[in-house]
């Protein structure tokens, strides 16, 4: 004997793919599905409504279905208070948990709907003493006490749109294909841009040493300078070799101009670091007169707010790398949640680690040489996402002159 439950589904369900992506999730769980009422948006703007029930051969396999398709929106049709129990320690999480979702979350708690603020994947749900509002929690920052959300009755989650007008991000479809004409792509990246600037949004970059070694460097710093990027996401290795290059003309003791290895030059990295070091900090060899040009030289001309976050790879590391990893995700969370767009380039593992943090609706723009990487920076349930298989050094000059072309500055 079958057991079933009722769910809905509302919104732009269909040209976002989120209806096949529910009827697939449920059949591939090995369950079925009864369409019960399906009203399909008669206009553009109009959303669709579906009304379905959910049959499986057993509770346990039903619960596992509905969770598994509450991630794409789908909700009971009886909604119910969210069950809250205290963290029995800090950093202890309650067996059962509500796990988050990068996508616009909110909880009904006490018959009201309250939206989760600062929303991030892989995190839980906790509520304010006074039940007035829910924060999204990582559970390192978890409190003996805190009230947590656990499972996922009265949670309501809302996965993002496909656009409604064209656009770049229409164009591409979330799609990564090295044939795709990368000239067309950047100018339209570009014009996005511009756009985004105009109306006052904030743009981030995470970046990697690619963008050194491969020559980018004098176009990122001029798209710095030409005030289209708001904060700077990086490692030790994207300021070391940007500041080694400035000094001395290569990356990793490589001449850019020639690409040859240059004699003692793989010491240039270090000395570059202690000049830093020298100095106390990037802002102050800058001011010193030490670093004269460059990315990092860009964003403290400009007050420009940059993350670099350490890893146990780095040299020195420069006095401005912040070694702790969890500190590092403090200050990252600081400024992600201001951003409207966010390029990354080149770096994969800084690049996950800020997709992380990232709600689903923010813009992304993924560019890496290898298209495994640019799939799994993807890979995150957006349908605002667009892979360009290419590297550092051909991307960003490219970007900077379609910027020149179509906007010239952002101020």
């Amino acid at each position: 004997m079958q057991v079933s439950r009722e769910v809905e589904l509302e919104g732009h369900i269909i040209d976002s793919g989120i209806m096949t992506r529910v009827f697939d999730r449920i059949m591939d769980m090995g369950g079925n599905f009864e369409i019960i009422v399906f009203n399909v948006g008669k206009r553009k703007s109009d959303p669709s409504y579906a009304h379905l029930r959910v049959n499986a051969e057993t509770e346990e396999q039903l619960r596992a279905i509905l969770s598994e398709i509450h991630r794409f929106g789908a909700r009971l049709l009886e909604v119910k208070d969210v069950c809250i129990v205290p963290a029995e320690g800090d950093r202890i999480v309650p067996k059962g948990f509500y796990s988050t979702t990068h996508h616009p979350t909110s909880i009904k708690y006490q018959g009201i709907w309250i939206p989760v603020q600062h929303i991030e994947m892989d995190c839980l749900v906790v509520i304010d003493k006074n039940a007035t509002s829910a924060l999204c929690t990582p559970i390192s920052k978890l409190k003996r006490g805190d009230l947590v959300v656990v499972g996922e009755d009265g949670v309501r989650v809302s996965p993002p749109e496909r656009p409604r007008q064209i656009s770049t991000f229409e164009f591409m479809q979330g799609t990564v294909s090295p044939e795709r004409p990368s000239e067309t792509i950047i100018a339209r990246i570009a014009s996005e841009i511009i756009s985004l600037k105009k109306k006052g949004g904030k743009i981030g970059i995470v970046g990697g040493p690619a963008i050194i070694h491969t020559g980018a460097a004098n176009a990122l710093a001029s798209i710095i300078r030409k005030g289209y990027i708001d904060v700077l996401f990086a490692g030790n290795a994207l300021a070391t070799h940007d500041i080694e290059y400035n000094l001395f003309g290569t990356s990793l003791g490589m001449d850019i101009s020639t690409g040859k290895p240059m004699t003692g030059g793989h010491k240039n990295h270090f000395y570059a670091i202690s000049e830093v070091i020298r100095a106390g900090s990037i802002t102050s060899a800058v001011k010193k007169g030490v670093i004269t040009g460059g990315i990092m030289y860009e964003c403290v001309q400009r007050n420009i707010p940059y993350v670099l976050a350490g890893s146990i790879r780095d040299d020195g590391p420069l006095p401005d790398v912040i070694t702790d990893t969890m500190e590092a995700q403090d200050r990252m969370r600081e400024y992600v949640g201001e951003c409207n767009m966010v390029l990354m380039i080149a770096t994969l593992l800084h690049s996950v680690a800020v997709g992380n943090l990232l709600p689903s609706y923010v813009k992304t723009i993924c560019v890496d040489i290898n298209p495994s990487s640019v799939t799994k920076l993807m890979d995150r349930g957006t349908m605002q996402a667009i892979g360009v298989v290419s590297d550092a050094g051909t991307f960003l000059p490219l970007l900077e002159k379609q910027l020149d072309l179509q906007g010239g500055s952002s101020q």
